[in-house]
């Protein structure tokens, strides 16, 4: 194996913040289990804003205070609609950005279980092993936290690993290497190692998957001193994100959803890569900032059509950076609607939309009109039943139900 690690560098460190928030409102729509028990679906991933009979909202959500914040260009997957491109799933994506950059530098390669001949659980590496090797495409045994361990060592001698966790839970057998080494190694050498690895996998509630592989371990990483954390969600944004992940010096965890795996869009045919500290804006607005990301953003997507034609005027940002939080755009969007919801498959104590909350506090406490809304899964583990399942994610009529009580 000593044959695999070389080299020596330095890098940076990251930081975090957290707390807590309100209102629970009940869910009215609900699918059929036949429908649910079908496997992936193909859906798209465009949204276009919709802007029929808008309503003025009270307060002062009609004036864009410019001060402390300056406006920054759209630079969302919007603006790649014109550029040639190609048709891609979400995992197709993820793979096409993992074959790119493992071309580009031969210090990248991978490991985890499965992730060889058999091309991942959800194909994300397929085609890979035979193209480079099984030094570069490693199968490992099922032991996370060895395997883990390793791909932090590697990268500390100078490779740049992209560790595949097979199932976000899984990774809580590696919480040590993860908490201990990956994100505190770079400081407790005195900035003489850098840790440049990824780490990645699918997560997020599923299709009566049960509880134990329905985790959203977005809050367990947080807190750790020195890691980065993304969520991608269509598959322009989940390349981008693992190119830049990839190449950052930095350890990245990057989140991807079970359910979006599937989801298709046009990707440009040029290289791109995406800034890892950058929000999204999905749909320009007036009337309230809605922050969400991964899978939920198609939940806020399917709302807003209704509160268009219901008058209102929602702007929706996918924050996709976890942490640290895009605050530029944020506090943008915050400063012209004066009125935020967040929404969430995260679990509501201590997940990432009670960290939001207290950044958008402590740092746009004075432009808010009214409290922050929370949406966020209940803190219950998830059931296998498909329609308590269904119960515990937010729905969109939730969301329609939360800006009529935030905006009226």
């Amino acid at each position: 194996m000593a044959s695999i690690f070389q080299r020596v560098g330095a890098v940076a460190s990251l930081s975090s913040n957290a707390s807590f928030d309100t209102k629970k409102l009940h869910l009215s729509s609900r699918r059929s289990l036949s429908e649910r028990k079908a496997s992936f679906v193909v859906i798209r991933s465009d949204a276009a804003k919709m802007n029929t009979g808008l309503k003025k909202i009270g307060g002062r959500a009609d004036q864009l205070v410019t001060n402390a914040v300056a406006t920054k260009p759209d630079t969302s997957a919007a603006s790649t609609a014109s550029k040639p491109g190609h048709e891609l799933l979400l995992f197709e994506a993820l793979r096409e950005g993992l074959e790119e950059e493992m071309e580009r530098d031969q210090n990248v390669c991978i490991m985890g279980e499965d992730v060889g001949h058999y091309g991942g659980s959800y194909k994300v590496s397929k085609g890979l092993a035979p193209k480079y090797g099984d030094l570069r495409v490693l199968d490992t045994p099922i032991a996370e936290n060895a395997f883990t361990g390793m791909g932090i060592g590697a990268a500390m001698t100078g490779l740049r690993p992209v560790i595949e966790g097979m199932n976000m839970g899984f990774l809580l057998l590696a919480f040590n290497q993860i908490s201990n080494n990956c994100g505190m190694l770079h400081y407790t050498s005195g900035g003489q190692f850098k840790i440049p690895v990824v780490i990645r996998g699918p997560g997020g509630v599923g299709r009566q998957l049960g509880a134990e592989h329905s985790q959203r371990l977005e809050s367990y990483f947080q807190s750790i001193p020195g890691i980065q954390m993304v969520a991608c969600s269509t598959p322009y944004n989940a390349k981008g994100l693992m190119k830049a992940a990839i190449r950052s010096d930095n350890p990245v965890i990057l989140f991807e959803h079970v359910l979006l795996y599937n989801l298709k869009e046009t990707i440009p045919d040029e290289e791109y890569v995406l800034n890892l500290e950058e929000a999204e804006m999905v749909r320009p607005g007036e009337h309230v900032t809605i922050l969400t990301y991964s899978r939920m953003r198609y939940h806020v997507m399917q709302a807003a059509k209704t509160l268009v034609n219901k008058g209102f005027d929602p702007e929706v940002i996918d924050i996709r950076s976890l942490k640290p939080f895009d605050l530029h755009t944020i506090g943008n969007s915050i400063k012209k609607t004066h009125r935020v919801i967040i929404v969430e498959e995260c679990m509501r104590t201590g997940g990432i939309g009670a960290s939001l909350t207290a950044a958008i506090n402590e740092n746009f406490q004075d432009y808010l009109d009214a409290p922050i809304v929370c949406l966020s899964s209940q803190d219950v583990p998830t059931p296998y039943a498909g329609t308590l399942e269904e119960w515990t994610v937010v729905q969109p009529p939730q969301i329609v139900a939360a800006v009529e009580q935030l905006c009226r």
